[in-house]
């Protein structure tokens, strides 16, 4: 079931979207600040989002900064075109604007899950994302460059998310992809990971277990 995440201060038009996607077969997240939408989406990842723009807290243009990884359909009352591009640009796949027929939502909605899905499923571990498909990796929006054998890493951590991930293991998954990467060379290539994580997300994402082996914070 596909979820979908409404981040509106408006109460009575959240309630009936939701009613309206839930009759749909949707499965529904809310949140009613931009604040409280950020905080959901470090442990959620709903498959798309509706945001409002005009939220308390943090305001709608900050949230979709934020946002990687996820369509995300703008529903605002504010019409100016200058913005809707911007905010196009700047990551949106859609901008509808106040007041709306439910039906154009619905089908909009239903667009951007299906170019989701042909562009192949992400593997998502709170703000970090990756896609096989296109072999990216961002943390909190940003992209970040990984090796070869980083990148192979990284992808059965996240495949394994709940996991502490022995060396031998994991040497073992990855041999295919990264034949270079050695029982002596795999402590060097997760620290060169975790680096680039931390500099990106200006925290911790992989974590060693002493004496067994890696897995994400």
């Amino acid at each position: 079931m596909k979820r979908i995440l409404i981040v509106d201060d408006d109460i009575h038009i959240g309630n009936m979207v939701q009613e309206v996607l839930e009759r749909g077969g949707y499965a529904v997240l809310r949140a009613y600040s931009g604040t409280e939408a950020l905080l959901l989406l470090e442990r959620e990842h709903p498959d798309l989002v509706l945001l409002d723009l005009m939220l308390p807290g943090v305001p709608g243009e900050d949230v979709l900064k934020k946002i990687s990884g996820i369509p995300v359909i703008v529903v605002s009352a504010k019409a100016d075109t200058c913005h809707k591009v911007e905010l196009l640009l700047g990551g949106a796949v859609d901008y509808m604007t106040k007041p709306f027929e439910i039906s154009e939502l619905l089908a909009r909605i239903t667009v951007h899950l299906r170019r989701a899905e042909s562009l192949g499923e992400g593997l998502f571990y709170g703000d970090l994302s990756l896609h096989p498909a296109s072999h990216e990796v961002s943390v909190a929006g940003t992209a970040v460059r990984l090796t070869r054998t980083e990148y192979a890493i990284l992808k059965l951590l996240l495949q394994n998310p709940r996991q502490v991930l022995a060396k031998s293991v994991i040497l073992d998954c990855i041999a295919l992809d990264t034949p270079d990467c050695t029982d002596s060379s795999l402590k060097q290539h997760v620290s060169n990971l975790r680096k680039k994580l931390r500099e990106a997300g200006d925290k911790e994402y992989v974590e060693a277990v002493w004496g067994i082996g890696f897995r994400l914070v």
